[in-house]
C-alpha cells in the first residue's frame, strides 16, 4: 500500500491504532482530532486518501465532504462513524463518500478498503441533491452489526437507480421502511410514495390509476407474494406498458418467491421483473448486537412521547438479547412500550421483562407453507392456534412439558423405527443416554417392536 492517508478523529486511540496499521502497510499518515486542521491539509494539497469521522468537536465530518470534492475531485473519503444509522450511510452515499463504515469498525477490513481506495481514481461526483439534511432521521433502522450495515450501503447503492427493487424478510423487520427510505432519500421524494395491495388492481382502470397516483414517484406492492394469478397478471401488463415517466417500482414479500414461482403459484414473468435488485432485512435473530440499540431506540421515543424515561438494568437486557423474537422489530418495539407503562420504577427488571415475554412463545416465525415448511414454523403454526383457541386467555400451567412431550413421543417412535427398535443405535442417534431412552420409553408409553433394518 503506498500514499499519504489523512485521518481525523477525535479519539486519540482511534488515531493511534489507524496510524500504526496504515504506516506498518507502507503509507505516510496525518491523524488530527479538528475538520479544522484536516481541511487546511486538503487545502495545501496533501493526502492521497482522507478517513474521517462524522461527530468532531469542531464540525460535522459529513458535512465537510462536498467541500473536499469541490477542493480535491477525486480524493476518496472512507466515512467512520458511531452513529449507526441508515441516515448516516445514505447521507455518506449522496455525499459521495468513497466508503462508509460504522464503529467498532474490523481493522483488516478498513485496510482493505484503504488499499482499494488509493488505486482507484475517482470521478468527479455530480452535485449532492438538497433537502437530504431535513429528511426524518428518526426512522427505527438503526444497527451496527455487519448485516445492517451492508444493508445499509446497498440502499444507498440502488436508492437513485430505475431498477425496480424486492425487499424480502420476516414479518415485523422494517421491509416497508426500507422502502420508505429508498424513497425519502431519492430523487424522488417530492413525488407520491403509493402503496398497493392485491384488491388495487382490480376492475378495468386499477393499474392504471395506481400509476396515476404515483405520478413518477414510487409504487410498492405490499407482501407481493400473496397476490393471487389474476392480481400478478395485471402487474405483468401493466410493467409492460411502463414508459421512462412511470413510478420507480419496489415490491416487498415475506414469503420465499422463488420457491412460490417453482411451485407454480408466481409467476416467473413476474418474478424476474420485480427482482432486479433483492434487498434481504435480516432478523433480530440474525443481528442480536442490535437489540439494545434498539431498545434504547424505543425507550427514547417512549419518552418523547410523552412517558418518563426508563431504562433497562443490566439482568433485564441480558433477558431482551436472549429473547428469539419471533415477531421481530415490531414484537420488540411493542414489548418496550408494555414495559415503559408497566414497570413500577424508572429502572426496568428482569422479572418485569420476564412477565411481558413469558406469555409469548419464543419460536421462529412462519416463514410459509408446503412441504418446505421449517420444523420450528410447524410448531409454531400450532402453538399460536392453541393459544388462540383460549381466546385471549392463558392455558393451564404446565405447558412446557406438555409442549416437550407432543414433540418427543413422535421423535422417539421414528428413531425407533429408523433404527429396527435397537435401543442402543437409538440412543446414539438422539445424542441421549440408553437408561434416558428407557425411561422416556416407560414415561411415553411408547411400544417398541424390534426387526431388522437396512439403514
Amino acid at each position: 500500500m503506498d500514499g499519504t492517508v489523512l485521518v481525523a478523529d477525535d479519539d486519540r486511540t482511534i488515531r493511534t491504532v489507524l496510524t500504526q496499521a496504515l504506516t506498518r502497510a507502507g503509507c505516510k499518515v496525518h491523524a488530527t482530532s479538528s475538520l479544522v486542521t484536516l481541511m487546511r491539509w486538503v487545502d495545501e494539497g496533501k493526502g492521497d486518501l482522507v478517513i474521517s469521522d462524522v461527530i468532531m468537536p469542531d464540525g460535522n465530518g459529513l458535512e465537510q465532504l462536498p467541500m473536499i470534492s469541490e477542493k480535491r475531485p477525486g480524493l476518496p473519503v472512507i466515512v467512520i462513524s458511531a452513529q449507526n444509522t441508515i441516515m448516516t450511510a445514505i447521507q455518506a452515499a449522496e455525499a459521495e463518500a468513497y466508503d462508509y463504515l460504522p464503529k467498532p469498525f474490523d481493522l483488516p477490513d478498513l485496510m482493505k478498503r484503504a488499499g482499494r481506495a488509493l488505486e482507484v481514481k475517482r470521478r468527479a461526483p455530480p452535485p449532492r441533491p438538497e433537502g437530504v439534511a431535513e429528511q426524518d432521521g428518526e426512522l427505527p433502522l438503526v444497527g451496527r452489526t455487519p448485516a445492517m450495515q451492508a444493508l445499509y450501503r446497498l440502499v444507498a447503492r440502488v436508492m437513485n437507480t430505475q431498477l425496480p427493487v424486492l425487499i424480502t424478510g420476516e414479518s415485523g423487520t422494517g421491509k416497508s421502511l426500507i422502502a420508505r427510505a429508498i424513497h425519502d432519500f431519492s430523487d424522488r421524494r417530492t413525488l407520491p410514495f403509493v402503496v398497493a395491495n392485491a384488491a388495487d388492481l382490480e376492475g378495468a382502470d386499477g393499474p392504471s390509476a395506481l400509476v396515476s397516483r404515483a405520478k413518477g414517484g414510487s409504487l410498492v406492492f405490499d407482501e407481493v407474494g400473496d397476490f393471487p394469478d389474476e392480481a400478478q397478471a395485471r402487474i405483468v401488463r401493466m410493467l409492460d406498458t411502463l414508459g421512462d415517466s412511470g413510478p420507480r417500482i419496489m415490491s416487498t414479500s415475506q414469503v420465499d418467491l422463488m420457491s412460490r414461482m417453482e411451485a407454480g403459484e408466481f409467476r416467473e414473468d413476474l418474478y424476474y421483473r420485480l427482482g432486479g435488485v433483492t434487498l434481504t432485512v435480516p432478523s433480530l435473530r440474525e443481528r442480536v448486537d442490535d437489540i439494545p440499540l434498539l431498545a434504547e431506540h424505543f425507550l427514547l421515543r417512549a419518552e418523547r412521547d410523552g412517558a418518563s424515561l426508563k431504562r433497562l438494568n443490566a439482568q433485564a437486557l441480558e433477558l431482551v438479547r436472549a429473547y428469539s423474537w419471533p415477531g421481530n422489530v415490531r414484537q420488540l418495539e411493542n414489548a418496550i412500550r408494555r414495559l415503559v407503562f408497566t414497570a413500577t420504577e424508572d429502572e426496568i427488571t428482569r422479572s418485569e421483562v420476564e412477565h411481558v415475554l413469558g406469555n409469548q412463545p419464543a419460536m421462529e416465525p412462519l416463514r410459509g407453507g408446503g412441504e418446505g415448511e421449517k420444523l420450528s414454523a410447524s410448531v409454531a403454526k400450532h402453538l399460536r392456534r392453541y393459544f388462540d383457541l383460549h381466546g385471549g386467555v392463558l392455558p393451564p400451567p404446565g405447558l412446557y412439558q406438555r409442549i416437550l412431550k407432543e414433540v418427543e413421543l413422535p421423535l422417539i417412535e421414528i428413531a425407533l423405527d429408523a433404527t429396527g427398535g435397537n435401543q442402543a443405535k437409538c440412543a446414539d442417534l438422539l445424542g441421549i443416554n440408553r437408561n434416558t431412552l428407557r425411561k422416556k420409553i416407560t414415561d411415553l408409553d411408547i411400544r417398541v417392536t424390534r426387526r431388522r433394518k437396512l439403514m
